[in-house]
């Protein structure tokens, strides 16, 4: 059933305002283009106006960050219409949101705030997702996210809790590579251990992205390009989950449209390597390759720091 709800979209990148003018005169080189749902949850003006004239020429993907499903509330059903809505507008493969909570008591904080990792929160979890799924008609994908504190009631590690939800809901995984590098570097666990752990025929999409390093801890600023110890994660997440769509994320400080689309590049060479580890063959990690090895006696967690450029909108 999986392998039905994934088709392999290539590589792609974030839509952003700072390049629509450049996209849509130039029509550039793109797989996809992922888009914040919540952009365009509108009922007319300008988004929806450029998301029509993108369509035109482009695949999209629809990725949330206001759902909070593992919140004290149920989904809002009118959010849930709305995102409906914008479904059978972009006729996205597959909707993807968050593991998180984003507010309480009709407060929303804008924040993908972290979880305990609880049996309680995999039930609760997974009853919405499954719901959620349902309603929307299209395969849906909570992704991992980054976090900085953990709950002393949590009895299970995260990518217990992920592969829990996701087992128990049929649902998808959206597998952020950065933000396991974030969340063990944060928290001291092995990254690796996390990649090779979860379910890997659920992950229906990747992310990949910059972060800001600040020495006892990263923030995920999705600035800047992906730094090499990511990228062998993702190898070793490609040749573990087979072709899987993935998408650059930048968010802050957003360079020109080409720097973005050679990132993409950088990303699609290290795939290629990924598929080729799958397949038996040997693959160069040398200098001259897309993401050499790092040289250093410290856990892969802890090792490499930011490559300082540039991103815009909502992070997710």
């Amino acid at each position: 059933m999986m392998s039905a709800m994934k088709p392999d979209l290539g590589v792609g990148v974030g839509l952003r305002v700072p390049h629509y003018a450049a996209i849509l005169a130039e029509r550039p080189a793109v797989d996809f283009f992922e888009v914040i749902s919540e952009n365009f949850m509108v009922e007319g003006g300008k988004p929806l106006h450029h998301l029509e004239r993108v369509l035109e020429h482009y695949r999209v993907v629809q990725h949330g960050v206001s759902l909070g499903i593992a919140g004290p509330n149920p989904p809002d059903r009118a959010y849930l219409q709305r995102l409906k809505l914008l479904v059978s507008r972009t006729k996205t493969p597959w909707v993807s949101d968050h593991f998180c909570w984003s507010g309480a008591g009709g407060a929303h904080l804008h924040d993908l705030l972290p979880i305990p990792y609880t049996p309680e929160a995999v039930r609760r979890i997974a009853e919405r997702a499954r719901m959620i799924q349902d309603f929307l008609e299209v395969p849906f994908a909570l992704e991992n996210t980054s976090s900085y504190l953990t709950y002393r009631s949590s009895t299970l590690t995260e990518w217990e809790l992920i592969s829990e939800v996701a087992e128990r809901a049929d649902i998808g995984l959206l597998f952020d590579v950065n933000n396991v590098y974030v969340s063990a570097y944060n928290h001291g666990f092995d990254a690796q251990e996390f990649v090779r752990s979860v379910p890997h025929e659920r992950i229906l999409q990747i992310h990949l992205a910059g972060h800001t390093n600040l020495g006892k801890y990263i923030i995920d600023t999705h600035r800047g390009t992906v730094i090499d110890a990511v990228l062998d994660l993702y190898r070793t997440t490609i040749a573990l989950a087979g072709p899987v769509s993935t998408l650059i994320e930048w968010d802050d400080e957003i360079p020109a449209l080409p720097v973005l689309l050679a990132e993409a590049e950088r990303a699609r060479r290290v795939r290629d390597q990924g598929l080729a580890l799958r397949a038996g063959q040997v693959v160069p990690t040398g200098p001259s390759s897309a993401s050499p090895v790092v040289a250093s006696d410290a856990p892969l967690w802890r090792q490499g720091g930011p490559r300082e450029s540039a991103a815009d909108e909502a992070v997710g």
